[in-house]
């Protein structure tokens, strides 16, 4: 049985997920949220803690989509804290209890979310990044915008969402100025990531499951909102000719971070380039197969197929 690991608002897990009941293949899903409070789970030595997950305790291969914490109210926050601080620890230590393939390991996934990393592996498989500077030094900052000819961009090093009392924001990619960058360090030097900015043709989001590479490209420069960061507007994505060398490179990269799956985002420049940006190990593809009709999701479920064979 297949494993589902994510929680009630994963738009590309429902999207899978609906495939799966087309085809009448057995599935269940843990929605993370939910542990502890709908969905039962034990570890016994008696069974040499091999989890049983509602019952369930077969599963040839999980796919590990999302994790998340319930939302807690009426609750002391110190008992909060410790509270979502152990439920947390749970589901990490369970999925290493789990023998089964996963899309992908757990402990993997998180490594690769580290964006210097992921920059250093990039380059060394040979693909082209922007300068990059990650720094606290107020002094090594300005001197890089300088170095940038004033054509800098700044992007969270892991959290993209600011969660405030009654909502969130998402952080986006942006493109800052000397008096920005000024009034932002004189507060409190924020450990970031600058990089100089890079002129765009278009971007592209290459999606890799093992050995098969899926490209799409979106005209992201067609709107002042999003030239610096392609997310700030739905845009329609197309199916992009990706040159093999370059898929090639991608599906390296996938491999070199011990991944299954990989999202990854290049540029292409007007000059012909193609220049890394990142990595993403559990990044979203639903929308990307809805607007082009590339069959990630058949590439997915094949993998399942071969893990229950």
């Amino acid at each position: 049985m297949i494993l589902v690991v994510t929680h009630k608002f994963d738009f590309t897990a429902d999207f899978l997920i609906q495939k799966l009941n087309e085809r009448d293949i057995p599935y269940y899903r843990l929605n993370c949220e939910d542990i502890s409070i709908h969905t039962e789970i034990s570890l016994s030595s008696k069974s040499n803690f091999a989890p049983v997950i509602d019952g369930q305790d077969k599963f040839s291969v999980v796919w590990f989509r999302r994790t998340k914490l319930p939302e807690l109210e009426r609750i002391d926050p110190y008992v909060q804290a410790y509270y979502l601080s152990e439920l947390k620890w749970f589901q990490r230590n369970l999925w290493n209890t789990i023998d089964a393939r996963w899309i992908s390991e757990p402990d993997s996934v998180y490594r690769a979310e580290n964006k210097f990393l992921q920059l250093k592996t990039a380059r060394q498989i040979g693909f082209i990044i922007p300068p990059t500077l990650i720094s606290t030094n107020v002094n090594e900052i300005n001197n890089f915008f300088e170095e940038c000819e004033g054509q800098l961009i700044i992007k969270p090093i892991y959290n993209n969402r600011f969660e405030f009392k009654n909502g969130s924001q998402l952080i986006y990619t942006t493109k800052i100025s000397k008096v920005e960058l000024e009034e932002l360090l004189e507060s409190m030097p924020l450990p970031s990531i600058y990089q100089k900015y890079v002129e765009k043709k278009c971007e592209i989001r290459v999606t890799v499951i093992n050995d098969a590479v899926f490209a799409a490209s979106v005209d992201s420069q067609q709107s002042e909102t999003t030239k610096v960061d392609w997310r700030r507007e739905r845009l329609p994505f197309t199916s992009y000719n990706l040159p093999q060398m370059l898929q090639n490179k991608c599906i390296e990269i996938v491999k070199a971070l011990n991944l299954s799956f990989g999202a990854i985002d290049l540029i292409e420049t007007p000059e012909g380039e193609y220049v890394f940006l990142e990595i993403n190990p559990n990044g979203q593809w639903a929308w990307i197969e809805m607007d082009t009709g590339l069959p990630i999701s058949d590439s997915i479920i094949d993998f399942f197929k071969k893990c229950e064979d």
